[in-house]
């Protein structure tokens, strides 16, 4: 398996061509349709899956490929050409297919693609299933059809999410106010519904890297570093807000009107803002996501529950505890009434019904958060040492509330944590702290590293 090739619990990404070939996408494919076929109850008839793709260079002939591989299992297939990923899962529901696959590289640079890989439930596969794929992909487990399957397109892939987006706020409200948006696709998926929900909503709409082919004009992921220049857009061109998605639109970082990076982590934050004055009942982040939000969940009654990092481990404890909203620090907010996946189209429609509701501009809204710093790091540590520097800490640590859920998260009464977890494809653990300031945040991290340095 060459080193190019990342895989995850809901799909896999590679370099086109190195890691992810021709022969790679045959196979996880095959496995798909295998697991597909296995997963369908006794004498139900399949139905169609669709195979849709974000704007990346390739993702076409990539896409044809795939339908050609599902067809061979005997899958009809609807081609939905460039969707944004959390539309996907909406697409699944309201046209009862069987699955879907996304041919996306998520986040990675411009170089990568990859297929996230859905079930008949509209949602990214779960650990056991991304696990039964991945033997299959291993053991080169495939299914032949009895007849070959056919190929069709889907004409209108917005109109559904755009429907029920606008039903879960206050469409007029918001667009009595013409608010000025700038939104920054990147030449990602997220144009073609982003332009047109806003729009819908009456907001005065500016759109940079409309055209999604692929041609990032800045770094892949939303971060504030990438953001630099639209920042600047923002304050030249006057704009309300600027909302920035990253490829495949599953994630939203936000600027305030003053071009002021409010980030990713703060996407859910507001949200919990919009969403709970009027929908009481809990909410689900990771256990790597701001403690801002449990203290927004806290100012309205309602509990706040951790999961494991990753949207699959945040939606299945949202249904767990029948959650009302959930989502990661990554920007990517989850609405169980839209789809139980990532989407910035919720967190953007969610911040403009904030901004209108409470008459204030983002940067006031911010203003009156809790103020805490988190702070993201990386150590370089072996596989087989990331256990001994876990122990490590957490016998230094002993007398303070800590958890393995999800690696080590070590939590102090003054709200302080520091999270240390491996990492699933590279020679590291991820260090995440959070305090209330940066400094502080980067000292917990550095805890971490000195811990590891004593392995050495």
């Amino acid at each position: 398996m060459s080193s190019t090739l990342i895989i995850s619990v809901s799909g896999l990404r590679g370099i086109t061509g190195s890691g992810l070939t021709p022969q790679v996408i045959d196979d996880y494919v095959a496995a798909y349709a295998a697991w597909l076929d296995a997963s369908l109850d006794d004498g139900a008839e399949r139905a169609a899956v669709l195979v849709s793709r974000d704007g990346r260079a390739g993702g076409a002939e990539i896409a044809r490929q795939v339908a050609d591989g599902l067809n061979r299992a005997g899958f009809d297939v609807l081609l939905g050409g460039v969707v944004a990923t959390p539309t996907v899962g909406v697409l699944i529901r309201h046209l009862q297919l069987s699955g879907a696959i996304q041919i996306t590289a998520s986040h990675n640079p411009a170089e990568y693609n990859g297929m996230k890989l859905y079930t008949s439930r509209g949602r990214i596969l779960n650990q056991q299933q991304g696990e039964q794929v991945l033997r299959g992909y291993e053991s080169k487990n495939c299914v032949v059809g009895v007849k070959t399957g056919s190929t069709g397109e889907i004409d209108d892939t917005s109109s559904e999410h755009i429907r029920l987006l606008m039903s879960s706020v206050d469409a007029d409200s918001i667009g009595s106010k013409v608010i000025k948006v700038l939104l920054d696709c990147n030449h990602g998926a997220g144009s073609p519904l982003g332009r047109r929900l806003l729009s819908d909503l009456g907001c005065d709409v500016t759109v940079l890297g409309g055209e999604p082919n692929g041609a990032f004009a800045h770094g892949a992921e939303p971060t504030r570093e990438n953001l630099l220049h639209v920042g600047r857009n923002v304050i030249e061109g006057g704009f309300d807000i600027g909302f920035c998605q990253d490829p495949d639109a599953d994630r939203l970082a936000v600027l305030d009107e003053q071009g002021n990076y409010i980030g990713e982590e703060l996407t859910m934050a507001l949200c919990l803002k919009s969403v709970l004055p009027s929908l009481s009942g809990p909410v689900v982040v990771n256990c790597a996501t701001s403690g801002i939000n449990r203290l927004i969940a806290a100012q309205f009654g309602v509990a706040c529950y951790e999961s494991a990092v990753g949207e699959a481990n945040v939606v299945e404890q949202m249904d767990a505890v029948n959650a009302v909203f959930g989502g990661e620090g990554n920007g990517g907010p989850i609405d169980p009434s839209i789809g139980y996946i990532r989407d910035s189209f919720v967190g953007m429609v969610r911040i403009l019904d904030l901004m209108t509701r409470e008459a204030a501009s983002v940067s006031q809204i911010v203003s009156e958060l809790p103020v805490l710093a988190i702070e993201k790091t990386k150590i370089p540590v072996e596989p087989s040492r990331v256990a001994p520097l876990l122990d490590l800490l957490s016998a230094q640590f002993s007398n303070e509330e800590q958890s393995r859920q999800d690696g080590l998260k070590i939590m102090w009464p003054s709200g302080e944590w520091l999270l240390v977890r491996g990492s699933n494809t590279e020679p590291i653990v991820r260090a995440i702290a959070e305090g209330p300031s940066s400094e502080r945040a980067l000292e917990l991290c550095g805890i971490a590293a000195q811990c590891a340095a004593q392995l050495d």
